[in-house]
């Protein structure tokens, strides 16, 4: 579950760096829950390569993450003003 939330932290700030087809199959399978096989049976390709394009859009959000650091540094940011509720309410609607 820890994982699953990390990936879709990532998808939410770096998504703009997946293709088409990487977006479709990741939200299918970590934002509405759908397995591998109902992925591949709802749009009539293997489940081999719904795994490949899940994996490549996993890859490049970790990727991302490694060089840029913006989720660590947007959660470094609500750890620090957590606090101050009125603060963090306005950081989080610049951030995301």
């Amino acid at each position: 579950m820890e994982k699953t939330i990390y990936l879709t932290n990532l998808y939410d700030i770096y998504n703009l760096l997946l293709t088409d087809k990487q977006k479709e199959y990741f939200k299918l399978y970590y934002f509405d829950d759908l397995t591998l096989d109902e992925i591949s049976e709802n749009l009539g390709v293997t489940k081999a390569n719904v795994s490949k394009k899940i994996l490549a859009a996993t890859r490049v959000l970790e990727s991302m993450e490694e060089k840029l650091r913006l989720l660590e540094k947007r959660n470094k940011l609500k750890q620090e003003f957590a606090s101050e509720d009125n603060i963090l309410k306005r950081i989080e609607r610049i951030i995301e």
